[in-house]
């Protein structure tokens, strides 16, 4: 699998099809994507170009190829999110938050999870630095 996982809004579609079926063929990703409109063929170049790269794999099961993902969707997230970060923000994360904050991309309510999660990973850190579980 590739370090770098970088997905485009259609690839993206798929793979939530994929990760909440666990495995599918071509007709049935296809008849899940029906609201995109997209032919079978073009499905089944994207299901071929996402094992190409690894983030898929197939079996054959009679004629046709069930395909499953070889990835989370943790893992995606945490690629793309990198990848936005490394290119958008020159590497420095603050500066994604602080552009979410300051362009309202954060509720208040949001704004609450944040600083518990942060506090959160903070105390983990510390106990970390303790050696503690």
């Amino acid at each position: 699998m590739a370090e770098d996982i970088v997905l485009s809004d259609l690839q993206l579609d798929l793979m939530r099809v994929l990760w909440r079926a666990g495995e599918l063929n071509v007709a049935d990703a296809t008849a899940a994507l029906a609201d995109r409109g997209l032919a079978h063929t073009t499905v089944a170049t994207l299901l071929t170009r996402l094992e190409k790269r690894g983030v898929v794999e197939s079996r054959r099961e009679g004629r046709l190829l069930v395909y499953r993902s070889c990835v989370t969707e943790a893992q995606v997230r945490r690629s793309m999110v990198s990848s936005l970060i490394s290119q958008v923000f020159r590497g420095d994360s603050k500066a994604l938050l602080a552009h979410l904050v300051s362009e309202r991309e954060v509720a208040p309510g949001d704004l609450e999870q944040v600083r518990a999660l942060l506090a959160d990973a903070d105390a983990d850190t510390k106990a970390d630095k303790r050696g503690t579980p």
